[in-house]
């Protein structure tokens, strides 16, 4: 199916063009997404969950029952944003053993979990045979857990730590994926998005892979046969039209697989299923302690644009991809020097705007998990239609501080008094069950003092933490 057309002369808050995006009819423009941040927020959220209801209905909100397993912090990559690396040498670096693993596993299947999130540091210690034997394992113990594991980051230094055969980078990633496929390998997270403008990656992102490689381990991971998700992490030193750009990279390589996908090969064609987004948990890491923008020494925000703006603006969504900041001009001098954080309204405007730009991505979900259980449920409102995951363990984000933790009857609470019927759903997000009777998990809660605390597993410090 070709993509829907543009129409770049339109205004971005023109209501016939907006009808039509949520109609799946017309496509919005990098340009026209960009001038949606000026939208006032009430106006935007109608237009977004037109838009998802369009997609999704009226009925159903999802989520699903997975569990973060973060195998090792051992970690080459020094990423400003990370609190959860550490070096094999530190005195709370771990890599957990196959048994401890299955542990974590059969605590999700005892509460009807269907999939793990199975990510970790970049481990150069780790033999390919220790993933292999690892998905074997696993599938011969678990044989229906899926298994939702080693975002693209992981497979690139895969390919750097195990020298496949290959003359290009994308061989030499099939070669990897096409073993741990056969393995026990179901799909891939989007971890490791961040934002893919070369200048913001080039200062947040030591050592990890860049987005072209991001981007090409997901597309020969759809060649394969596997469903993937993508995400973005925003609110530190990137500007608004960095986010665009990299929801422009996402929807414009789902618009290749789409346009190249072969029915005849062996494995079917996957492609993009989700897209999430959230902001910058600034706790405990190097980049938190950068300054606010505003209340650093020469700031000015009524009269200077933040440095972050200036950058994306010459960078021209990819356009400008090499441009070197330090040729701007002063306005660009403390680019990388000033943070300009993510609140609630910020997040609920990109994840609308996102909800309205990726025409072509079919889920879009709440980044509870960060924002916390009730902006997380207005945002079933700016266009999400899906509130991830029961959270049983979470090591990297809650690293940096964040520590939400909610079981099934809460997530499935938070969904019904949105105004939707809860269902959960599998990776692709086909569902699994829908909680329209008495016997739905928020149903049969007759106190709910007793969901209102939970613990948060934190594997690298053996931590538990209670969270109202």
């Amino acid at each position: 199916m070709p993509a829907p057309p543009e129409h770049p002369h339109l205004r971005a808050d023109d209501p016939g063009l907006l009808e039509a995006v949520c109609e799946g009819q017309a496509r919005l423009t990098p340009e026209q997404a960009l001038d949606l941040f000026r939208m006032p927020l009430p106006e935007l959220g109608r237009w977004s969950d037109a838009r998802c209801r369009a997609l999704h209905g009226d009925t159903y909100r999802t989520y699903v029952i997975d569990r973060n397993i973060n195998y090792t912090n051992v970690c080459t990559a020094r990423c400003t944003f990370c609190a959860f690396r550490r070096d094999a040498g530190d005195h709370d670096s771990y890599t957990l053993e196959p048994e401890q693993i299955h542990e974590k596993i059969a605590e999700l299947v005892a509460i009807g979990g269907t999939q793990i999130l199975m990510q970790g540091g970049m481990n150069p210690a780790l033999p390919l045979d220790w993933y292999l034997d690892l998905l074997a394992g696993i599938k011969e113990r678990f044989p229906r857990v899926h298994v939702h594991a080693f975002s693209p980051p992981e497979m690139i230094e895969f390919v750097h730590f195990f020298d496949p055969p290959g003359p290009t980078l994308e061989a030499k990633i099939r070669w990897v994926m096409e073993k741990l496929i056969d393995a026990g390998l179901d799909s891939l997270p989007g971890g490791g998005g961040e934002i893919f403008a070369r200048p913001v990656r080039r200062k947040i992102g030591l050592g990890k892979c860049d987005a072209k490689a991001w981007l090409t381990t997901m597309y020969v991971a759809h060649t394969l046969g596997l469903f993937t998700s993508a995400t973005m992490m925003f609110g530190h030193i990137e500007g608004l039209a960095d986010r665009v750009h990299h929801m422009l990279l996402v929807r414009r390589w789902q618009d290749r697989v789409l346009r190249e996908r072969d029915d005849d090969a062996p494995r079917p064609w996957g492609h993009y299923v989700s897209f999430i987004s959230w902001p910058f948990q600034r706790e405990n890491t190097p980049l938190g302690r950068v300054p606010d923008w505003g209340t650093g020494d020469g700031d000015d925000p009524d009269r200077d644009a933040f440095p972050g703006d200036v950058v994306a603006r010459a960078h021209a969504f990819g356009e400008h991809e090499d441009i070197d900041y330090r040729e701007l001009g002063p306005g660009a001098a403390n680019f990388g020097r000033r943070v300009r954080r993510s609140g609630a309204v910020d997040y609920l405007r990109t994840q609308a705007i996102s909800r309205l730009f990726l025409d072509n991505v079919f889920s879009i979900g709440a980044s509870w998990v960060t924002m916390g259980p009730h902006i997380g449920q207005v945002a079933l409102k700016f266009g999400a239609n899906d509130m991830g995951s029961v959270m049983m363990e979470e090591n990297v984000v809650s690293a940096a501080g964040t520590t939400y933790c909610l079981d099934e009857a809460l997530l499935c609470r938070l969904i019904r008094e949105a105004g939707f019927t809860p269902a959960q759903r599998d990776n692709t997000y086909d569902i699994l069950r829908i909680h329209a009777g008495p016997d739905s998990p928020d149903l049969r809660v007759r106190d709910w003092s007793e969901h209102r605390v939970k613990r948060l597993h934190q594997q690298n410090a053996e931590l538990t933490v209670g969270v109202s």
